[in-house]
């Protein structure tokens, strides 16, 4: 006799627990972990829907108290089970309990009531309604033959109509309705996106299509591309399409897309938040049409969930959307995309605490669906699992239009301090701002605000005060205090620079506002602007402002990396990057490459027309490898100089890194806790060699009143950290003075 353990409930995250069931003799062969099955549950034995945890020989109570599974829900064998197997992965290998996973992966109703619609249908022939319509008249029972008169005309009629402009009450519906002459039937109705019910009522058009409707003109280095992956369809696999800024990638997504739609399957497209805009659904809402959706995070709960529930009815076949939509339903799934895949955004900050890169593979690989990664910058890990063989590296070098990529300047501020200008602007930068504006192009400001005061460095000479033990920046504190967040190392702050000895020292503090202020006066003809966290709160902010400027109605856009992200404008010939180094220095091992994608991906948006375009890159240390690839758009020098610092210090991907992030409201509570947490994940650790770091503050170590701290965990091999971690859940289990703690595990 088999036993199944079974979770029965999702939409509370209170009840994470298993129950056990028998498995019936004709289910043995055929149940396996992620199955949906029907079970009774609960004092009457309703039937409940319930989630295969794992199988087992061995009953946790005497086999005649328990129950038996009822049957597998065929019409979710497919789907739903499998996205069951990924939240199982998930759960062991980033940490979490059961129902946190499946609540992430699994699509879920809230309060919200499903939206319905319904008609009024005559059940009777058109010639028995007329018999009966005459005796209504005869009888003087005008509602009845009103009512009955339309369904002659029209056999469906919609509820509004009935009850409006006829005028029909539910006390002339009902009789009718038992009489079997009408009945009243509902129709779900999905909630749609706003973006795609504008796009529906402006027409679809075409962006770029052939003649014969077949798709857009692909160049030989996007065709190849496609030919590629197409090609090796029956062996689905991991890939990798690093394409320089304007090479073309959307264009070989759609096409790919087509591809799997041809085939019968459907595909994901995954992209950042930020680059989710009217524009970018534009092109495949004219290509595809209705049979796309998309997610973002202003949709309700309701509206989310009809998105789901339109795919596991197969009435899409394209999911667009943020890392959310990884987990899209789809009955047939055929491809999974991720478009600029180095973007933060696609790692969780909420438990589970997942990254989508990662979660994509596993999920291709239970579908038995191709996985495309694309940037023009791709992440370490994906560029080293290229390296590795985990990915198939393909490439796009040139621009999909033939230009030519930017021509870049770098600009040393020492030195423009050395002689006099202290503005936020330098000599060269003022100085072709004025050429563009006089050519009635456009500007982009783009200030790098990544770690925003967050280190201290010298002005004179560039030096900036790192923790003598973990090779990354200190942060300036409130208190005169700089911390490593790694270790917790502090010292008093500096007021002279240790190197040079210059007073200049101390963290950047200019923003967007003070430099809107700036170019304002030195521009006071220029059409200016801005694009932050201020300017873009309102509902539509964000789009307005590309809108505005996509339309030339300013001449210069100053922000931040929102400004940066996939926009394409075509007058757009001259981009400044104000203060390089703000990201480069920041208290965290990925500075280099973060500042490295930022200025690449920022240099990206001029001369994507046909005017050539220029990058005044404004920097502290224009000696620093990450500094002189990007400004050589040379992706591979970059690669092995930061493979060469990540090996050194067994950071991934090199190495494999495990965070434990601690939370409580308790200050002295959670200092305990987490030393506590700290010694046992040092004892557990030493039997395999890792190296633990910390506990030390977070680098926001307090928000909305309560206080964060973590602890670091690397080694070599990623499966001994998640062991450790496995030992860590059971201990924080076991132990009650983790109960107002909150503990989060984040791999690499």
């Amino acid at each position: 006799m088999l036993y199944a353990d079974i979770i029965i409930d999702i939409s509370h995250s209170r009840l994470d627990q298993t129950f056990q069931y028998k498995v019936p003799e004709e289910l043995e062969r055929v149940l396996e972990p992620g199955n949906v099955v029907e079970v009774p549950f609960g004092r009457g034995d309703h039937l409940k829907k319930g989630y295969v945890l794992q199988i087992t020989e061995h009953p946790a109570c005497p086999p005649e108290k328990l129950k038996r599974i009822g049957r597998i829900e065929t019409d979710l064998v497919g789907a739903e089970s499998k996205l069951t197997a990924l939240a199982l992965w998930i759960r062991d290998y980033y940490g979490s309990s059961t129902v946190q996973a499946l609540r992430t992966v699994l699509p879920f109703r809230e309060k919200a009531a499903p939206k319905k619609k319904k008609r009024i249908v005559r059940t009777i022939p058109k010639e028995q309604a007329l018999e009966f319509l005459e005796v209504f008249r005869k009888k003087h029972q005008s509602a009845r033959a009103r009512l009955l008169e339309a369904l002659i005309e029209q056999p469906e009629l919609p509820m509004e109509i009935v009850t409006g402009s006829l005028r029909i009450t539910q006390a002339v519906i009902r009789p009718l309705e038992e009489a079997g002459m009408i009945t009243c039937e509902t129709d779900q109705i999905y909630r749609t996106p706003a973006v795609l019910e504008e796009l529906k009522a402006q027409g679809g058009g075409t962006d770029g299509a052939l003649p014969d409707g077949s798709g857009v003109q692909l160049n030989e280095q996007q065709q190849h591309v496609v030919d590629v992956i197409c090609g090796s369809w029956e062996h689905p696999d991991g890939w990798l399409i690093h394409g320089v800024t304007g090479s073309g990638k959307t264009a070989v997504y759609i096409e790919l897309i087509a591809y799997a739609l041809e085939r019968g399957q459907q595909a994901i497209l995954l992209i950042p938040e930020i680059s989710l805009t009217y524009q970018n659904v534009l092109r495949f809402y004219r290509r595809f049409g209705e049979r796309i959706s998309i997610l973002h995070s202003r949709l309700s709960q309701a509206e989310r969930y009809d998105q789901f529930e339109r795919a596991r009815n197969g009435e899409i076949d394209v999911m667009i959307g943020p890392r959310s939509a990884l987990f899209t339903p789809f009955p047939n799934l055929g491809m999974i995309i991720i478009d600029e895949e180095h973007e933060d955004s696609y790692r969780s900050e909420t438990t589970p605490r997942y990254h989508a890169r990662e979660t994509a593979r596993k999920r291709a690989q239970l579908e038995g669906a191709q996985l495309v990664l694309g940037s023009a910058t791709p992440s370490m890990e994906a560029y080293y699992g290229a390296k590795n063989g985990w990915y198939h590296l393909l490439e796009l070098p040139s621009r999909a239009t033939g230009g030519a990529l930017p021509q870049v300047t770098t600009v040393d501020l020492r030195q423009e301090l050395k002689e006099g200008n202290r503005s936020i602007l330098s000599r060269a930068l003022y100085g072709k701002m004025r050429q563009r504006l006089e050519k009635k192009q456009q500007i982009l400001l783009f200030l790098n605000r990544r770690g925003y005061s967050g280190f201290v460095s010298c002005r004179a000479c560039g030096h900036v005060l790192k923790c003598p033990h973990c090779d990354v920046s200190l942060s300036l504190h409130r208190g005169g205090r700089m911390v490593c967040h790694y270790c917790g190392y502090t010292q008093e702050a500096v007021k002279t620079c240790p190197k040079c000895g210059s007073p200049f020292i101390g963290g950047f503090k200019a923003g967007t506002q003070q430099i809107e202020e700036i170019v304002k006066k030195a521009f006071p003809q220029a059409r200016t602007l801005r694009m932050d966290a201020d300017t873009t709160r309102g509902k539509d902010g964000h789009a307005e402002i590309l809108r505005a400027f996509g339309n030339r109605e300013a001449d210069i856009l100053i922000g931040t990396q929102m400004i940066v992200k996939g926009h394409d404008f075509p007058n757009v010939t001259l981009v400044g990057i104000l203060a390089a180094d703000l990201s480069l220095h920041v208290s965290d091992y990925r500075a280099a490459e973060k500042t490295f994608q930022l200025l690449v991906q920022a240099a990206g948006r001029a001369g994507r027309g046909k005017e050539p375009g220029e990058v005044v890159i404004q920097t502290y240390d224009p000696e620093h490898y990450a500094i002189v690839c990007a400004a050589d758009q040379a992706y591979e020098p970059f690669y092995e100089q930061e493979m060469a610092y990540r090996r050194l210090s067994l950071y991934p991907p090199a190495g494999s890194m495990m965070a434990v992030h601690v939370s409580g409201a308790d200050e002295a509570h959670l200092a305990v806790a987490a030393g506590y947490l700290a010694k046992f994940i040092r004892q557990v650790s030493g039997r395999c060699e890792a190296a633990v770091i910390g506990p030390a503050d977070e680098p926001i170590a307090k928000i909305n009143d309560v206080y964060r701290k973590a602890i670091y965990v690397k080694h070599e091999n990623t499966k001994k950290l998640i062991a450790v971690k496995n030992i860590v859940e059971q201990y924080i289990e076991m132990n009650e003075g983790f109960r107002e703690i909150r503990v989060q595990f984040e791999m690499n």
